[in-house]
């Protein structure tokens, strides 16, 4: 059984097609990677998945079951821009994480916590960017989802921070559930991927295992990925 399967999808905004007839399954237990140019619908496409827009037409089911609040119980969804409230202290957002999600770890959120160097008692606006964006990412991935989607989780921040992302990322969500990363820092995270989907112009243009298309092509992904979407 599929962990998420799109059907005919489409998605316009006013007279502009964004997403075009996508149709895709994506099973458990694999770390994918969303990867397309500025434009080409991976923002779209995350948002409809997290019931956030709703499709023109098609449909996408999670577990075989349509969007909706079953979905979002399942799903633990990283946005690109930062939704949390600065003024909070980290031990405030934790608490209320845990009082939102029956599936949220407040064991396992205060043990990345730690090992991420983080004071739980500080606010978020005294911290870093890059600070702000581990502590988003310990609040959604001590959920045990189904599926986790990480739009940009490493954008703006340094390389060293980029590293422990990843290593968070890589060590801590649940086995069983998988990992949709949307980047355009592809030669960070392609050591991590499982599968890749290219999309263009709003369609699907290539899905395939990674080692596979490194295999096919003689190149890494990031390499793939410049010489199909060069301008």
């Amino acid at each position: 059984m599929s962990l998420l399967t799109c059907h005919n999808l489409s998605k316009s905004y006013g007279k502009t097609l964004v997403l075009n007839d996508i149709n895709l399954e994506i099973p458990s237990g694999k770390i994918i990677g969303l990867l397309g140019p500025n434009g080409s619908g991976k923002t779209t496409l995350i948002k409809l998945i997290n019931g956030l827009l709703m499709p023109n037409s098609g449909e996408i089911l999670i577990n075989m079951k349509p969007v909706g609040i079953n979905s979002k119980k399942v799903i633990s969804y990283l946005p690109e821009h930062s939704y949390l409230n600065f003024n909070m202290k980290v031990n405030e957002l934790i608490q209320y994480f845990s009082d939102f999600y029956k599936d949220f770890d407040k064991e396992k959120a205060y043990q990345l916590l730690k090992k991420l160097n983080i004071n739980a008692k500080d606010k978020l606006s005294a911290m870093s960017k890059g600070m702000k964006e581990k502590v988003q990412l310990v609040l959604v991935m001590s959920r045990k989802a189904d599926l986790y989607i990480l739009d940009e989780p490493i954008g703006g921040v340094d390389p060293a921070t980029r590293d422990y992302i990843l290593d968070t990322i890589l060590t801590n969500f649940n086995k069983e559930a998988s990992i949709i990363i949307s980047t355009h820092l592809i030669s960070d995270i392609e050591k991590i991927l499982d599968e890749v989907i290219f999309i263009k112009n709003g369609q699907i243009y290539l899905y395939g295992e990674a080692d596979e298309l490194r295999a096919q092509k003689g190149k890494s992904i990031d390499e793939i990925f410049r010489e199909e979407f060069k301008c």
